[in-house]
């Protein structure tokens, strides 16, 4: 593992939330091109529509794999997301050096955990079931008010914390 350039300033729980808004774009076109060569190799047979609609059974693990390769090889290579880049944050491990794949692995996981909470759908509805990713993930970011160095659910689970640099 090689130590990165960050300093020990911790970075804001503001600046990571924006960082992720920029995220969310790159996510957003990401997984708009994944379901465009989707839909390509499917011949549009990808998502049928009739008295039910139907979603191939290997298109939202896809989907997921994909966004969390995105995290992970950014997080691996240099410590920063495209959204994280022009806040000037990184991730790193407490000690300041790059994180593992372990750590990159877990931390993914750790954040998108809230996503199960979308089970709730068939028995609450699609819009309780997003209220409540949403509040799991205010829960996960929350927990940032309360520890001296800024850590997430998602960072604590992994040993990591995000850093201002430069």
């Amino acid at each position: 593992m090689r130590t990165t350039t960050a300093t020990n300033t911790i970075c804001p729980l503001w600046r990571r939330l924006t960082a992720l808004v920029y995220d969310l774009v790159a996510v957003l076109a990401i997984v708009m091109v994944v379901g465009l060569l989707c839909q390509i190799a499917t011949h549009g047979q990808l998502i049928t529509t009739g008295p039910q609609v139907h979603i191939a059974w290997w298109y939202q693990p896809l989907q997921a794999l994909v966004v969390a390769a995105y995290f992970v090889v950014s997080w691996l290579r240099g410590g920063q997301t495209l959204g994280m880049r022009p806040w000037r944050i990184r991730v790193t491990t407490r000690s300041g050096m790059q994180p593992s794949w372990r750590q990159a692995f877990v931390r993914a996981i750790a954040a998108a955990l809230p996503l199960l909470l979308l089970l709730l759908a068939p028995a609450f509805g699609l819009h309780a079931a997003l209220w409540a990713v949403a509040g799991g993930w205010m829960v996960w970011f929350a927990a940032a008010l309360f520890d001296p160095s800024r850590r997430t659910i998602h960072d604590l689970a992994a040993g990591t914390e995000v850093r201002r640099i430069g």
